[in-house]
Formats: structure tokens, C-alpha cells, sequence
């Protein structure tokens, strides 16, 4: 049976590579069943209403400042060690359309922690609604991926390997979730110290989030406790900011 060939896309290409180096992280996950009911509740309330991705961002940023095995990065030069970074940068995969095919693409939001919930939601918006053309960490995918393989794959593996430029390449942990499609991931596979997924939130608001951690940088006591942690961000400060943002209601109601 003859079929026919298909080309490699340019972020089919980068993909490819970065799927290569990921497949060297020894990522091991963990999950945890949270109820964030009063966090639904918060949320439907909001005005305007923040996506579940600015949520979660925020909420693990939030973990992460405590939590000093997430601000953490295993690089190898000048030789094997532990980096420790004084803030969080969140790598978000989206799909976009790009010349006809769905792909995935990765951008950056910085500082998570510290934005209010609507500016990471803007952020957030900005990578999954503008043009990609006009998405600079987009180009930037675009114009490495169109390079030849061996200086492609040295490039992205000295991103992640040069300590003080793996957060403006990379990131310093992971978000993917298939939930708005009304599917979750089991384990994404990342080359980061840590990647956030959560399933699809049910109407009483539970929901399965897991985290896939490299477990040269941090361990699976220490993935289960940032879980709880996480939890309890969500239905403490983040629920609090939602329901700061619910619409007065009119006078005399």
C-alpha cells in the first residue's frame, strides 16, 4: 500500500527536538483529587471571569515562592548541579493554527506570583488569540525550528543547560491541560523541573491535578506536599482574589 510523505512543519520540527531532550528527564508523576468547589463558585462570580490556566499558574507560582525545589533547574555546565532561581516563569503549551495545522506552541508568562489573576489571564489570552507572527516568543520558536537538526537540538539543549538563560528560554516550570477539550493528560513529558496538569473540573468541583517532577531536582514527598500546598492556595488567596472580582450587585437588590 502506497501512501504519501508529509513533511515536518516548523514547530512539528521543534517539537520533535524538544520531545529528544525530554525523553533524558527522569519525570515521575504524582497526583492528588482536590475539591475546589467554592473556587468554581469564585470564579463563575468573577468579572471578568479568569481562565482555569491563569488559575493554576498562579496558584503554583504562589507555592513555588516557599517552595525552593520548584525555583530549581538541573543544568550540566559548567558541570552537574542544581540552579536555583529567586523567582517562577511559567512555560503555557497552546494550540494555534499555524499555515493550515494545529500545533503546539510555548510561551512565557513571568512572574505569575506577583500579577493580579486578570493580568496573567490577559497574558495567558494573548498567547492563545494573537496572530502568532506577532507572538515574539513565537517567532523566536519559528526562526529555531527552521535550522538545520544538529544546531537546532545544541541550541535549545544549551538553553536548558546554561543556567541563567534556561528561565527566558524555557521557563522554570510547565503547564499543559487538555481540559477545556474535555480530556486529561496521564504524563506530559517536559525537559522542565516540574509541569502542571489538572483533568477536567466537575460540576461539584473535583478534580484530578497532577504534577510530572524531575526527580534529580526535587522528590516525590516533596511533589506530594506542593500538591497539598496547592490545594490549599487555590481555595485560600486565589478563591479570596476571585471573589474580589464578582460584580457588585445593584442598589437595592
Amino acid at each position: 500500500m502506497r501512501g504519501r510523505r508529509i513533511g515536518l512543519s516548523a514547530p512539528r520540527r521543534f517539537l520533535v527536538d524538544l520531545l529528544h531532550l525530554a525523553s533524558r528527564v527522569p519525570g515521575v508523576p504524582v497526583e492528588r483529587r482536590m475539591h475546589l468547589g467554592a473556587v468554581a463558585r469564585a470564579r463563575d462570580e468573577a468579572a471578568p471571569r479568569p481562565g482555569w490556566p491563569a488559575v493554576f499558574l498562579k496558584a503554583f507560582a504562589r507555592v513555588a515562592a516557599d517552595v525552593p525545589e520548584l525555583r530549581r533547574a538541573y543544568v550540566c555546565l559548567p558541570w552537574p548541579h542544581l540552579y536555583e532561581y529567586p523567582t517562577s516563569v511559567a512555560s503555557v503549551a497552546v494550540e494555534r493554527e499555524y499555515r493550515g495545522e494545529r500545533a503546539v506552541f510555548f510561551g512565557r508568562v513571568d512572574g505569575p506570583a506577583e500579577r493580579p489573576l486578570v493580568e496573567t489571564d490577559a497574558r495567558v489570552r494573548v498567547l492563545r488569540e494573537a496572530p502568532v507572527e506577532e507572538v515574539k516568543c513565537f517567532r523566536k520558536l519559528l526562526r529555531v525550528a527552521r535550522l538545520p537538526r544538529p544546531l537546532r537540538r545544541c541550541l535549545l539543549w544549551l538553553g536548558l543547560n546554561l543556567p541563567r538563560s534556561r528561565p527566558a528560554q524555557f521557563g522554570t516550570f510547565g503547564l499543559s491541560s487538555y481540559a477545556s477539550l474535555g480530556a486529561e493528560s496521564l504524563h506530559p513529558i517536559s525537559p522542565l523541573t516540574a509541569t502542571l496538569t489538572y483533568g477536567v473540573i466537575q460540576a461539584s468541583g473535583s478534580v484530578t491535578v497532577r504534577v510530572v517532577y524531575d526527580h534529580r531536582a526535587l522528590d516525590g514527598a516533596t511533589a506530594a506536599r506542593v500538591l497539598a500546598r496547592l490545594e490549599a492556595e487555590l481555595i485560600g488567596p486565589i478563591c479570596t482574589e476571585l471573589r474580589a472580582l464578582a460584580a457588585p450587585q445593584p442598589a437595592g437588590v
